[in-house]
């Protein structure tokens, strides 16, 4: 799976959010510069942001950004489909794999991509807030029982 650099902004920005003072909208500027990303991109990406739901933006002198919820009812998932859309598997042309191999594989991916949905959605906002400068593992079973082990997760952010 790949995380776009919108995403890992995104991710970025809701995280300085969480930490902010409640309802106290924070300019784009501050999060760009404290998050050391580009400010017209990031710019973009709040916006995907308050038009799902998950930020509300304010105008003006004391204006800025706000989670629109509390921290611990946005989950990771929100955030990547907030960005980068829903997540669905994508094959390029088969021509060269025969019908009932191109309808298993597909019918496999979505799976896949059935389960991460449900793994990603499992981790809040507030779960990657308490991760300081420690690896964290995040055990999830996959509920389609794809695989007999369940998937490990490791988060490691920087604040």
């Amino acid at each position: 799976m790949r995380i776009s650099r919108a995403s890992v902004y995104a991710i970025g920005a809701v995280l300085q959010l969480a930490e902010a003072p409640m309802r106290k909208p924070v300019p784009c500027s501050r999060l760009a510069k404290a998050g050391e990303m580009p400010e017209r991109f990031l710019l973009q990406v709040l916006r995907s942001l308050v038009n799902y739901g998950l930020l509300q933006s304010t105008r003006g002198v004391d204006g800025g950004y706000s989670l629109a919820c509390p921290a611990s009812k946005i989950s990771l998932l929100q955030i990547l489909e907030a960005t980068d859309g829903p997540l669905l598997p994508k094959l390029p042309p088969m021509e060269c794999v025969s019908k009932p191999a191109q309808v298993c594989l597909q019918e496999t991916l979505r799976k896949i991509t059935a389960d991460a949905c449900q793994c990603l959605a499992k981790v809040k906002l507030t779960d990657l807030q308490s991760v300081e400068n420690d690896l964290v593992f995040v055990e999830i079973t996959p509920p389609h029982g794809l695989a007999e082990q369940s998937l490990e997760h490791v988060l490691k952010l920087r604040k």
